[in-house]
């Protein structure tokens, strides 16, 4: 059916496609509460639409247009008991956004087309996602004022060949369920291989150490501490490349070793090598600063210049820039051995209203040129025989960049354990086979070693990175680290690939679990009672400041209940009768409890 009537609806209130609206329903099959969803499609020409039952309560639905156009598939349903709306760009706000804000618009570059609603029992009331992980889908959510339902809307360029393809869950599971089937659905769309298991064993970072102070002797000063603590990975951040210690991007782009800090470049990645650790290298892939003789060669394809970072943006649509790029970061593995790279501000690619593509460029969209241009440069650094560790970081998160890397980091969060916890939560759901990355983690030289641990267990469900000087740690702190590192390293399986569970998404995820069949690890950050499963062995580690931790079993049995704190040693060891109903344990701030 088609309707030609293109006046906007109440919640849906500007922003419609250019030319003559065409608007079709399309009924999904799927239902919530009684009210069945029907999907209204907008293009300026007919559109052909397959819906597909995937399993109970999800559907596949495929809108191809005769020929290249915008279309858009809208939808709304009571916004009834639903707190949250969930999505990877929203940062510390979990509530309900107003329907009217400005649509959202992910592609390659940054953010995802994934979002979901969800109750104040954790589950899905609607979760959706888009298939197209490259090109730009713009998504619009939010409450619809006049009518207290919530509207959706996810709009692409769509031809007969790639059309908009949508999954819709309204299944009622719990949401992380959902978001496990999306990222599911999306590796079946971009499937890549395992990530190396390297990447997913504690790592320790220079930034917050050092921030731009990185030298050969300095870095080494760290490497033997960080083996023996149990990290397998450094990765050096910025300052490696100039004596500049502005913390402005001035002079990036050309990518040589500073002579004064790393005389032999080669010889001191062999030395990192030699202790026991991989080592990565960091790049800012956009910029070339204007304070370099590279700048004025680059100057005509630049897409935007950053006063602030005094450096320009160059334009990935060209094969010059491209090559330009890849030769530079390229001899990070093939000249001076190192085992992959940090690649940095991918996002700043996504400029609003970029110039015309010149006659050199051999792609129309600085999208596609963001991707051959990872694509080139995945094929030099595999050209040494081994597969290279690649680290990215939010906001960038599309399931489009996983074949260009292996693992993927939190945003900047210094000090800031919940942030971290709350970022790397949010990227375990959708980051699919990459390994998920904390934040690096500091603290002042004072800090209490209970406090240490709580920023480790606050990334416990991720893949933690050290940066701090090893070498001016209290024992006490040493012993923290040293016990949690062993601890994350040990459980890596269940941490990092269990089934994942974390809760309340609006009061940033106050717990987490991870479970296989023999073993769930809980992080608790709040003081909720936590269920003792009846058929495996469970571990709860306490970031709370509140010790009296209240259990929850349905059945009665004898348990061997171990304490320990945060330094690993162990407070007590007892044999408990669990009852049913609530009975009450104490486990230190920074401490566990294993129950067998």
């Amino acid at each position: 059916m088609t309707m030609t009537d293109g006046a906007p609806q109440p919640w849906q209130p500007h922003d419609r496609p250019a030319g003559e609206v065409r608007r079709q329903p399309v009924p999904t099959g799927l239902a919530r509460d009684g009210v069945s969803l029907t999907l209204e499609v907008t293009a300026d020409q007919e559109v052909t639409a397959e819906v597909v039952s995937v399993e109970p309560g999800v559907v596949e639905v495929r809108l191809t247009p005769a020929a290249t156009t915008v279309v858009r598939a809208a939808w709304q349903l009571p916004a009834t008991a639903a707190p949250t709306y969930w999505s990877p760009d929203s940062g510390e706000h979990r509530g309900l956004p107003p329907f009217w804000r400005r649509p959202r618009t992910s592609a390659l570059e940054k953010g995802a087309p994934v979002g979901s609603l969800i109750d104040i029992a954790d589950r899905a009331v609607c979760t959706f996602a888009a298939g197209e992980g490259v090109r730009p889908v713009a998504v619009r959510t939010g409450v619809v004022e006049e009518t207290g339902d919530f509207g959706f809307w996810v709009e692409q360029t769509a031809d007969p060949v790639s059309e908009l393809r949508l999954r819709l869950d309204l299944s009622g599971r719990h949401f992380a369920e959902t978001l496990a089937g999306v990222a599911d659905w999306w590796s079946t769309l971009y499937p890549v291989e395992p990530v190396p298991s390297a990447v997913r064993r504690p790592a320790y970072s220079t930034w917050y150490t050092m921030q731009q102070h990185v030298t050969a002797a300095t870095i080494e000063r760290q490497v033997g501490p960080a083996a023996e603590l149990g990290c397998t990975m450094i990765i050096v951040d910025d300052g490696w490349h100039s004596t500049d210690r502005g913390r402005g991007y001035g002079l990036v782009g050309e990518w040589e070793p500073s002579p004064a800090a790393f005389p032999d470049l080669a010889a001191h990645v062999a030395a990192v090598h030699d202790a026991g650790l991989d080592y990565l290298l960091w790049y800012a892939i956009p910029f070339v600063g204007r304070r370099t003789e590279l700048y004025s060669r680059v100057e005509p394809y630049l897409l935007t210049f950053r006063e602030h970072l005094d450096a320009g943006v160059v334009d990935p649509r060209y094969p010059f820039i491209r090559t330009l790029i890849t030769d530079r970061l390229s001899r990070a593995v093939t000249e001076w051995g190192m085992d992959g790279l940090k690649i940095d501000f991918i996002d700043q690619f996504a400029v609003e209203d970029p110039p015309p593509a010149g006659p050199e460029a051999d792609c129309g969209s600085v999208t596609e040129g963001v991707d051959r241009l990872l694509a080139e440069l995945h094929d030099r650094l595999r050209s040494v025989g081994r597969e290279p560790m690649v680290e990215l970081r939010q906001p960038y998160v599309s399931p489009g960049l996983w074949r260009h890397a292996s693992m993927i980091r939190a945003g900047d969060c210094p000090l800031s354990p919940t942030q971290n916890r709350q970022r790397t939560v949010d990227l375990r759901l959708i980051a699919g086979p990459l390994a998920v990355h904390a934040d690096m983690m500091m603290w002042h030289p004072t800090e209490r070693p209970e406090q240490v641990a709580v920023q480790l267990i606050n990334t416990l469900f991720a893949v933690p990175q050290i940066s701090v000087d090893l070498t001016e740690q209290t024992p006490e702190q040493l012993d923290v680290l040293r016990f949690w590192l062993a601890f994350v390293t040990e459980h890596a399986a269940v941490l990092q690939q269990g089934a994942f569970r974390p809760t309340r998404p609006d009061l940033r995820y106050p717990l987490v679990s991870a479970a296989d069949a023999d073993l769930e690890i809980v992080g608790r950050y709040a003081p909720l009672p936590i269920a003792v499963p009846a058929d495996r062995r469970l571990i709860i580690a306490n970031a709370d400041p509140s010790t009296e931790t209240t259990l929850v079993s349905h059945g009665e049995r004898a348990v061997l209940a171990t304490v320990r704190d945060c330094r690993g040693q162990d407070v007590s060891r007892t044999e408990l009768r669990l009852v049913p109903g609530h009975q009450i344990i104490d486990i230190p701030v920074g401490g566990l409890l294993s129950i067998e």
